[in-house]
């Protein structure tokens, strides 16, 4: 293993790190936040109406999209998108291991069957080479997930949509204006499905979603299953569900929107900063850590900045030892979740999937972190490695 460099004495930070700083984002805009909320308690219209309207409309427009229809929860955006599209019992859905519960478990909840296919090892997003051999007449649909803010490699996957029939469910939770060859997360499947939760990189004050698409009758159809199936009110020709977004998150969302592309921007910043530090630390090439990759062609927008690390475990607990906020995305691969097992998976599997779950890690990236923190936050994954090493 390569030598790792230790730092001069003026280099060595302990400030504490959160893993978000969520105050941080709020203080500056604080004002807004409240005049917005202030006039939808004014109006006493919670549920949908004019907010919700206006909001539906920039949120696609950003999205580069005809429609929008706010939800009550990234997970509600992808439920109804299926629903939308009668998936259920004895149909199969293809997606990744390697995300989210809410992916899999939204497929599960309507019936049909998750089916999983392996990750590419960089991104960590599904691998479209692997998903033809998983396509069988009863599959209905592909959910690639765009993780961490960056999109899948969606052009083969497309492809395979429109040879084999299937429909493009888009998991754009964490990847609101990620890009790919131009295109906007969101806008390349016929529905993108978005989360609001407020660690997202646009987030509301509670829960809420959105689902995208430029197909009118489709986006009427979700509008109609967003209110138990109801039009006109009190008359239902199908079932829904409960799905209606809040106009209080919707103001709230209105209000950061024209703040997103700057804060996408910050987040981008911090990821180059982290690979410079990375870098005079010595750490690089070392076999101790590998940094996030950006694919050509794409517009990464760092919802997480997630490393991997020899040494995972041993490493977390002690960068948690020094107030560096860290968290695992994700432990458990789904193939290996208990609520799964009838699916039949073992361990093996999806290797690749696996692995990620054993060795990553995701450091703060939010836009206002600092200098100070940034350099603490590399200064503790030095300090480990410089005492354990890799192996």
């Amino acid at each position: 293993m390569a030598t790792v460099v230790a730092p001069s004495s003026s280099q060595v930070s302990s400030v504490p790190v959160p893993l978000l700083d969520l105050k941080a984002q709020f203080a500056p805009i604080r004002q807004e936040i409240i005049a917005a909320v202030t006039a939808v308690l004014e109006s006493q219209q919670f549920i949908l109406g004019p907010v919700v309207s206006e909001c539906e409309a920039r949120i696609a427009e950003y999205c580069g999209c005809r429609h929008g229809v706010g939800v009550s929860s990234g997970t509600d955006a992808l439920l109804l998108a299926l629903m939308a599209e009668q998936i259920g019992p004895g149909d199969e859905v293809i997606t990744t291991p390697y995300t989210f519960f809410a992916t899999a478990g939204s497929i599960a909840r309507v019936g049909a069957k998750p089916v999983f296919v392996d990750i590419l090892p960089d991104t960590f997003n599904i691998d479209p080479a692997q998903i033809e051999a998983k396509i069988t007449p009863a599959t209905k649909a592909i959910m690639p997930v765009h993780l961490y803010g960056q999109c899948a490699d969606m052009d083969p996957i497309l492809r395979l949509a429109e040879k084999h029939g299937l429909t493009i469910i888009e998991d754009a939770a964490q990847a609101i204006g990620a890009e790919y060859r131009g295109r906007r997360a969101g806008s390349m499947g016929k529905y993108g499905c978005f989360s609001f939760f407020p660690s997202k990189n646009l987030g509301c004050a509670g829960d809420g979603g959105m689902v995208t698409c430029s197909d009118s009758e489709a986006a009427e159809l979700l509008q109609v299953l967003r209110v138990h199936g109801s039009k006109p009110k009190y008359y239902h020709s199908m079932i829904g569900g409960n799905f209606r977004f809040d106009a209080i998150q919707a103001a709230v969302i209105n209000a950061k929107l024209p703040y997103l592309d700057r804060w996408s921007q910050m987040r981008q910043a911090n990821a180059s900063r982290y690979r410079r530090l990375f870098a005079e630390a010595g750490l690089i090439g070392t076999g101790c850590v590998q940094l996030p990759v950006e694919a050509p062609h794409r517009r990464h927008i760092y919802n997480q900045f997630v490393i991997r690390a020899a040494r995972r475990d041993e490493l977390v607990a002690h960068l948690r030892t020094r107030n560096i906020g860290v968290e695992i995305y994700y432990p458990v691969p789904l193939h290996l979740q208990e609520c799964f097992a009838y699916l039949g998976h073992r361990p093996g599997e999806f290797p690749v999937s696996e692995s990620a779950a054993r060795e990553t890690l995701a450091l703060p990236i939010y836009p206002e972190l600092t200098d100070a923190q940034a350099e603490s936050a590399v200064e503790a994954v030095r300090s480990f490695y410089e005492i354990n090493g890799a192996d």
